[in-house]
């Protein structure tokens, strides 16, 4: 079994916020795999299916981010899975926007639920997938991940999103060294990230009053 648990916390409050995206990518993960991720179980919502031949469990947390480690332990635990069987979706406040990275192990990098979850597991060789939302400063870190996307920045995100479902699903088919080197590609990145702001530069333009298309100036 390989289990795959997005961290985000629980309450309509949180649905859109910045540090809600591992939830968003296993709510993406439910509907391409068809999961129900709607029992009550492990101190979250979880669900369990067949995807290419391979049982796959996936894991939303329900404990609020700090505390995301009992949820995961226990679910280890039942299933006597291994840390090579673990993939943890997170944001990270250290990456660009819509960045993604993905690793074999290493440390919480400052994450407070990845954190507690090393510390609840005694073991940190477990693949964790970051999704970047963007810097702030030390003073303004807590409302920068707990406030919502801009509708600037919502299209990158999504679109970092459905990166992080492809990522997820070759992690499971291929391994995570072909999972690395194929979603660990900044150039790749940059050069979505380049054209999807020149994308909506140019839609700001054209809806803008003083454009009219076409005409003499």
């Amino acid at each position: 079994m390989k289990l795959i648990v997005g961290l985000g916390n629980p309450g309509s409050q949180y649905r859109r916020s910045r540090h809600n995206l591992g939830f968003e990518v296993v709510n993406l993960l439910e509907q391409q795999w068809a999961i129900n991720v709607n029992r009550q179980k492990f101190q979250g919502r979880f669900g369990s299916g067949m995807v290419g031949g391979q049982q796959i469990a996936l894991l939303k947390p329900e404990t609020f981010m700090n505390r995301s480690g009992g949820s995961v332990v226990e679910a280890v635990t039942f299933y006597k899975l291994t840390p090579n069987d673990i993939i943890v979706v997170l944001d990270d406040m250290d990456l660009e926007l819509g960045q993604l990275r993905l690793r074999q192990r290493g440390s919480a990098g400052g994450h407070n639920g990845l954190k507690d979850i090393i510390a609840k597991l005694g073991d940190d060789g477990f693949a964790r997938l970051r999704i970047g939302i963007g810097t702030a400063s030390e003073n303004a870190a807590v409302n920068h991940v707990l406030g919502s996307f801009s509708p600037e920045e919502t299209p990158i995100v999504e679109a970092a999103c459905r990166r992080a479902v492809e990522a997820v699903e070759c992690w499971v088919r291929l391994g995570i060294d072909k999972a690395m080197n194929r979603y660990n590609q900044n150039r790749e990145f940059r050069i979505q990230n380049s054209e999807e702001k020149r994308r909506r530069r140019k839609q700001k333009i054209e809806e803008s009053p003083d454009f009219t298309s076409g005409a003499d100036k």
